[in-house]
């Protein structure tokens, strides 16, 4: 299986199965497409048709190095991952290995597109988590952990700055534990920045290893859809510390991370506004909302949608090497190693590895699961754990090859079949695809191996072709 496309003058060939990516001439990658389908006399007419300049042994050499790259198994390379992917997801022990602390469902601004509707997640109370719950949620990961020593923690919400002082007494008693049972802990802290403070930031700063800062881009853009709950704009409040605190870790181990809807379907220029504003890394997502929603995503928005990341790719290429450069989360892909097959054909691990806690000690897949009823797998203050293996069971084995549009599509390896919320939110499903989502990330991947293609080039390193070289033949 192949996937070809042309972006920003480079003709990019990937195999699928194997992970190797050919960036090729005209000609080439002419007889690519046509190599499965056509006879090889019928493609020497029409490649001798079409390229009249072309001798019949340069031909007859493109031809060549296909069959090498076909010996090779890096050209129209067969899938074997499928009864290897249903095996080995059956007798994989479950292991928890990061939570999502809902330390706050309560928040001091009311972002219109919130899925957690102001962090009070379906209606529900608003209400701050105490220290002895995230305690319990914190000896419940331990439990849970198996062998893993490595976890993670994001403090999360509505607003955890809101629930300041809990959070600090929970870092420290997660630092008293890791001693105890040998692991350690990795911290994150998501924040609108309205709290942000001195002490704050030093805090964050010594204790999380990732911090990520919401901003929407231009303030115009910013303030519409961020307001505080009186109506109040948000941009010249947040932005300043935000600042501080991004120059405070050297550019790096943070996100200025912001949404992006149908107010603003030119949202590259949301991006190089963060990027113009002095931020290094940034994360910019198109918004998940239902149709009914004025500033939703609709399918008819795709072409402008694929434009702007067209034009935010290039963009970046031309910022390659200089000052004004910057990091953007969603063109980010690693092409020499990366996750382990099993990895990347299951996912986050919502559900298995990964699950929300929030501040009545219910558990949940994941953080977008948190208020449905129906997804409480258990609660952390009770004594019962993760009594819902049932909900646990259903999201182990969904993966890629669980969900039929996932099967053929080339992204699969990246996306790994994408978020199960979304799924179940827009198709009543965890192993069905939100195909708008779908469309996005498949531009993005284009986007992110091109970027890839001309960083070699910059680099003067490029070789035609480049494999992935443990992915996906390497195993969990």
């Amino acid at each position: 299986m192949i996937h070809q496309f042309k972006n920003n003058g480079y003709n990019i060939v990937l195999d699928v199965n194997s992970g190797a990516i050919h960036v090729v001439d005209d000609l080439t990658y002419d007889i690519i497409g046509m190599y499965e389908e056509e006879d090889q006399d019928r493609i020497r007419e029409r490649m001798a048709e079409k390229y009249p300049k072309v001798s019949e042994a340069d031909i007859e050499e493109v031809f060549a190095e296909i069959k090498a790259l076909i010996d090779d198994q890096s050209l129209f390379t067969p899938d074997h991952y499928e009864t290897y992917m249903d095996d080995v997801l059956k007798r994989r022990p479950t292991v928890v290995k990061a939570l999502c602390l809902n330390v706050a469902h309560d928040c001091n601004l009311a972002c219109k597109y919130c899925f957690a509707d102001e962090g009070t997640y379906c209606g529900g109370p608003r209400e701050l988590m105490s220290f002895e719950t995230g305690k319990n949620a914190f000896d419940f990961l331990i439990a849970n952990s198996g062998n893993r020593r490595n976890l993670e923690v994001d403090f999360f919400g509505g607003e955890p700055l809101m629930n300041w002082e809990v959070v600090k007494k929970l870092v420290a008693y997660g630092r008293q534990e890791e001693k105890l049972y040998d692991k350690k802990f990795r911290f994150t802290l998501t924040t609108n920045g309205v709290l942000l403070n001195d002490e704050i930031q030093d805090f964050l700063n010594r204790e999380m290893s990732n911090v990520v800062l919401s901003i929407d881009g231009r303030k115009k853009i910013h303030n519409q859809m961020r307001p505080f709950r009186g109506g109040q704009d948000s941009y010249d409040r947040i932005v300043p510390k935000f600042h501080r605190l991004a120059e405070s870790r050297g550019q790096e181990r943070y996100y200025a991370r912001g949404t992006f809807t149908r107010n603003n379907l030119d949202f590259s220029q949301d991006v190089l506004h963060i990027a113009d504003l002095g931020f290094k890394q940034i994360s910019v997502e198109p918004v998940v909302a239902q149709p009914t929603d004025d500033y939703a995503l609709r399918e008819e928005d795709l072409p402008k949608l694929f434009a702007e990341y067209d034009r935010l790719a290039a963009e970046m290429v031309r910022r390659m090497g200089k000052d004004e450069d910057f990091n953007f989360f969603h063109f980010m892909i690693d092409l020499e190693g990366g996750p382990c097959v099993a990895k990347r054909l299951a996912g986050c691990g919502s559900g298995t590895e990964y699950v929300c806690i929030t501040p009545n000690g219910d558990i949940y897949p994941c953080h977008q699961f948190a208020g449905n009823r129906d997804f409480v797998m258990g609660n952390v203050n009770d004594g019962s754990g993760l009594v819902r293996t049932d909900i646990r069971d259903e999201f182990k084995l969904c993966n890629v090859y669980a969900k039929d549009k996932c099967r053929d599509c080339f992204a699969k390896f990246y996306c790994s079949g994408g978020c199960a919320a979304n799924a179940y939110n827009f198709k009543g499903k965890i192993n069905e695809t939100y195909d708008l989502g779908c469309a996005l990330q498949q531009k993005r991947i284009e986007c992110s191996i091109m970027i890839k293609a001309a960083q070699a080039d910059m680099e003067e390193n490029y070789e035609e072709s480049v494999r992935l070289p443990d992915a996906p033949r390497a195993v969990c």
